[in-house]
């Protein structure tokens, strides 16, 4: 009995120990505390000296940035007196083996097949960590990285990946105004973090990659050429041949089989003109096509925790591309439209009109339904492509960070969505009753703005019925997550009750 309130006695100490503890750290101001820390670390870095070996762009551009952050730079060259111009005044510019013997840490600013030149530098290179910089002119060209490499000949050495990514250009004018993430990897936490610290001095956001193994996809990430393009990209080239061809069969093949009249001169400005928008059209509808299909899955499975199919998953991540790729088509499509009267074709056609209105005695040509249809229909497009262009301007990061979160979502889901609407109604104006007209339809094919119809309206009819109380509110209790087959209530927590609850 003694022992057992002995033991609570001891439990409650613990306790109220921990409380205490706990309540003098809450005490501290968060922001102040990782200032200070910050500012003792930059402390403990400026001033140091750090070495480049190399005297390439890449090395002028980073001794130049190492100078504006407050470090001492020494740079190693095999020919001092003749490269000394090159760099900043406040830069030394000595010998490879007196820069090794100067500096603790060096930037290795020199290409993969030059790096057994520093063979003979084995010995004083010894204890000192490297900074591997170098890029492959091709994706996997070795089976070992550059970095990897290096540690290899230098076994002694502790090597480091690190602004590989980092472009000359974003050392010179700032981080500001390039990448200004810093990828590093190495097999030592230390030297990592070291890297870090200088990284973070530079201005830029240093980003742990793990051991140096990871190396080998830090030096791919330069020499992939837009990789979230290509499956945008090839799916507006498909779009794009297939109605090019449809409206080239349309108006172009059909009138020259059927009635003989030659209007090959609409391939490439008439033709082009009807065939951007629709791709425009259709790559803005499959913007938006994903997340109606992610609802629709969600709501079969009365869960948001199962993953969506592959398939899915690379659609969604393609979604700012396809909408990017819309934009540029819309466009295009404004410029071409606003062309067509400078042809010499529509001259000739207006001419000829004016010719028959003369011959046939007829006073005015003016038809109110046909001057209201194309009055909306070219302020629709307007308002469409003006909102296109606030989606294209919120997706690039210096102005997507400028917003939170719900402007940011407002912008790409709600106003995204209304340029569906309105793109829709500008078809719809462009499309009036020629649906309905039977000489519309050339070999049997309707019109190609019917086409592009399809996909948009099943979409926005999509977002309406999930707009439904009965669809509306399972899907937001699935997305707080609520499960179809948990026993898990979710229940209104009264005011008084939010304070007092434990998460």
């Amino acid at each position: 009995m003694l022992y057992n309130n002995m033991y609570i006695c001891a439990e409650l100490y613990t306790v109220q120990y921990i409380v205490c503890m706990v309540k003098s750290e809450m005490a501290k101001p968060l922001l102040g505390s990782e200032n200070d820390e910050s500012a003792a670390s930059r402390a403990l870095l400026c001033g140091d000296t750090i070495g480049i070996l190399g005297t390439g762009d890449f090395a002028r551009s980073l001794a130049a940035r190492l100078l504006y952050s407050g470090f001492k730079v020494v740079v190693g060259s095999r020919n001092p007196k003749r490269n000394a111009a090159l760099f900043p005044a406040d830069a030394e510019v000595t010998g490879q083996e007196e820069a090794v013997k100067r500096a603790q840490l060096l930037f290795v600013a020199i290409f993969r097949e030059h790096y057994s030149t520093l063979c003979a530098l084995s010995d004083a290179l010894s204890g000192k960590t490297l900074i591997d910089v170098s890029n492959n002119l091709e994706i996997n060209v070795s089976r070992e990285s550059n970095a990897e490499y290096l540690a290899s000949l230098f076994p002694q050495c502790t090597v480091v990946k690190a602004f590989n990514v980092v472009s000359a250009w974003a050392l010179q004018a700032g981080p500001k105004d390039g990448n200004n993430q810093v990828l590093i990897c190495s097999d030592s936490p230390a030297a990592r973090s070291h890297v870090a610290s200088i990284g973070r001095s530079m201005g830029f956001i240093p980003v742990d990659m793990g051991a140096l193994c990871a190396a080998r996809e830090v030096e791919n990430i330069p020499l992939r050429l837009l990789p979230l393009w290509r499956m945008p990209c090839a799916l507006a080239l498909g779009l794009f041949l297939f109605f090019y061809l449809y409206n080239f069969v349309r108006a172009v093949l059909h009138p020259y089989l059927m009635e003989n009249k030659n209007k090959f001169y609409k391939l490439p400005v008439e033709l082009m003109n009807v065939t951007v928008p629709c791709v425009s059209y259709v790559m803005l509808s499959l913007v938006y096509a994903p997340g109606v299909l992610a609802a629709v899955y969600q709501l079969h499975n009365g869960t948001k925790y199962k993953r969506f199919p592959s398939w899915l998953d690379e659609w969604m991540i393609h979604r700012k591309q396809l909408g990017l790729v819309s934009f540029f088509l819309a466009a295009l499509h404004a410029i071409y439209s606003l062309c067509l009267p400078m042809r010499r074709s529509a001259r000739y056609q207006i001419i000829n009109d004016a010719a028959k209105q003369v011959k046939n005695n007829v006073t005015s040509a003016w038809v109110e339904e046909e001057v209201w249809r194309m009055e909306i229909y070219v302020s629709l497009g307007i308002i469409a492509l003006g909102i296109l262009s606030l989606l294209a301007v919120s997706s690039l990061p210096s102005v997507g960070n400028s917003l939170n979160w719900k402007e940011f979502t407002f912008i790409q889901s709600k106003l995204g969505f209304a340029a569906l609407v309105v793109g829709t109604l500008h078809t719809l104006t462009f499309g009036w009753r020629r649906a309905f007209d039977g000489s519309r339809y050339k070999f049997y094919l309707p019109p190609t703005f019917t086409l592009t119809l399809v996909l948009p309206f099943v979409i926005i009819l999509a977002r309406i019925i999930f707009l439904l109380p009965c669809f509306n509110t399972k899907l937001r209790k699935i997305r707080r997550g609520w499960e179809k087959d948990s026993c898990v209530k979710f229940t209104a927590m009264a005011p008084s009750e939010e304070g007092s609850s434990i998460v």
